[in-house]
């Protein structure tokens, strides 16, 4: 069920059903718009009985929703959601494109900081990189843990880069809820529902990767965990999807990404390191995923992609992310977009 309130409606009248909504039992998500206030309602087992809002001040319809996901839809919510980040100008969903790089893995302080200038220097606004690493293999690189938390705060302190890193657990979640920018819930644990819920209790915006076989449904379904808790501020991720294709790492699936925007209202960014496993088509499927209209990139770059300690022959060497970079702001200003260039990133390309 959604309650859309009227242009007009005042924050007390807005405060005043969601007070009515949650004396019936249920759960009220008011999500503001450009024109109007929405208000979905979640933890029914059934219909609510429209009677009991219809009438309210300020309300101007009660709208029964069919599909599933209810907080996530564009039922909920007309326009694209934009994201935002105390402190500084970068957004996500908007006009501007986010570029998310750096490391699958936090090896060393030297290791983090020359990747993280170099994507600086190239125009990132984020920097990536895995403090814990879930791995196929108990016996590879596992991530440092709290020390690669660490050692990303200082980047973020050097280079005015945001930090975006993955939550495994409820222990490494809680700290990279205190050191990071964004939480990132990788595609192993997209359906890991109880970690999905204590993300939509945390403070900081939330990256969800689609699993590694899971239907668009399901994608938007683990986005609606995370926001039923309260965390509205959430990004999707296509990294592509496991089939029977044996030339890539995965398929990426750049048709999700129109799937994705023509239902919900959600950010969709792609990662061409993980969809495709090999460098020489991380440039290519770049270029695809900005031109059929993706919000962003992830991107793994590493100065010394042969001697990393986990996906190596997918990282970028920094020349190559720089060339991608020149790339993609032109397909993004042939789409009306722009790939900004935070403060203390464009000092660092004037000084280069």
């Amino acid at each position: 069920m959604l309650v859309v309130m009227s242009a007009q409606a005042t924050e007390e009248q807005v405060r005043a059903v969601c007070q009515k909504i949650e004396s019936l039992g249920y759960r009220a998500h008011s999500i503001p718009g450009a024109q109007r206030t929405a208000i979905g309602i979640t933890g029914n087992r059934g219909e609510v009985e429209p009677g009991a809002l219809d009438d309210m001040p300020g309300v101007q319809e009660v709208i029964r929703v069919s599909k599933p996901y209810k907080l996530v839809s564009r039922d909920l919510k007309q326009e694209n959601t934009v994201l935002k980040f105390a402190g500084s100008p970068v957004t996500i969903g908007g006009a501007d494109l986010v570029i998310m790089a750096g490391p699958c893995g936090i090896e060393s302080r030297e290791q983090a900081f020359a990747t993280a200038e170099r994507v600086a220097r190239a125009g990132a606004q984020f920097f990536r990189g895995g403090a814990y690493k879930p791995r196929t293999s108990p016996y590879s690189f596992q991530g440092m843990g709290e020390d690669g938390l660490k050692i990303m705060a200082e980047i973020r302190e050097r280079f005015g880069l945001l930090i975006v890193t993955e939550a495994v657990d409820y222990e490494s979640l809680d700290l990279v809820d205190q050191y990071a920018d964004m939480i990132q819930i990788g595609a192993r644990n997209m359906q890991n529902f109880s970690l999905l819920k204590r993300a939509g209790r945390a403070k900081k915006p939330v990256l969800l990767k689609r699993g590694m076989s899971a239907t668009l449904e399901e994608f938007l379904m683990a986005a609606e965990y995370v926001m039923s808790e309260g965390n509205y501020n959430v990004v999707l991720c296509e990294r592509g999807v496991r089939t029977f294709a044996d030339h890539t790492r995965n398929t990426l699936d750049l048709s999700v990404v129109p799937a994705v925007q023509r239902l919900s209202h959600l950010p969709i960014i792609v990662d061409p390191s993980h969809g495709t496993g090999k460098r020489n088509k991380v440039t290519p499927l770049s270029r695809a995923a900005v031109a059929v209209g993706a919000d962003g990139l992830i991107i793994e770059v590493h100065c010394d992609p042969d001697r990393a300690l986990s996906d190596g022959m997918q990282s970028l060497y920094p020349d190559q992310f720089d060339a991608l970079m020149e790339q993609v702001r032109q397909i993004a200003a042939v789409l009306g977009r722009t790939v900004p260039v935070a403060a203390k990133a464009e000092s660092l390309r004037t000084a280069g």
